[in-house]
């Protein structure tokens, strides 16, 4: 489990093609791997992944096919920036909200309004996750925790402050731009509860 709080901007180093439309990623994160162990989870742009190696700074990960198709990962390049997480423990806060690091499904930036304080972006999303998003609620975009500040059926915004613009990469990212999203887990366990 995260908390969607981006501990630190991480590189791609290395993309290696593996069998079954696989991939394994090299990244480089020292405060990532600063206290992580082989076997170890680390949350990257939102994906949850298995540190496979560690070494120095820098760690591997696989990436199954089901990965690849359902998430932004496929579209990473050598030298892209990616926003790093560790696993929440115990004794952690929960500055942001729980998080599993299971990507939903990818939406799409379709603007972006800049102001002196903050952005707004508006990202279109699938009507299968629209269904669990609500205004003032919680979403996962990238792996940044962030609350929603409007919703339509076709999409949902989100306010983004000078700290995340600085420390996370959505302060980059243009409109066009696919981006991860995990909705609220607590969305779709109530509505389990209740179809039963």
């Amino acid at each position: 489990m995260f908390t969607g709080i981006v501990e630190e901007l991480g590189e791609v180093l290395a993309i290696k093609q593996l069998p079954d439309n696989a991939l394994r990623l090299s990244i480089r994160g020292p405060l990532a791997v600063s206290d992580s162990q082989l076997g170890d989870s680390i949350a990257v742009n939102g994906v949850c992944l298995t540190a496979i190696e560690i070494r120095d700074d820098t760690f591997s990960a696989d990436v199954m096919q089901e990965t690849v198709q359902r998430t932004t990962i496929a579209k990473l390049e050598i030298g892209d920036q990616v926003n790093l997480e560790r696993p929440i423990t115990l004794a952690t806060r929960l500055g942001g909200h729980l998080v599993q690091g299971h990507v939903d499904s990818v939406g799409t930036i379709v603007s972006r309004t800049k102001s002196e304080n903050w952005d707004i972006v508006t990202i279109a999303a699938d009507p299968t996750v629209l269904k669990y998003i609500v205004e003032k609620g919680s979403i996962t975009v990238d792996g940044v925790s962030l609350t929603v500040s409007a919703i339509t059926s076709l999409d949902f915004s989100v306010s983004l402050i000078p700290a995340t613009l600085s420390k996370t990469t959505l302060g980059n990212r243009t409109v066009g731009e696919s981006v991860n999203l995990e909705v609220d887990l607590v969305a779709k366990y109530i509505e389990k509860l209740v179809q039963r």
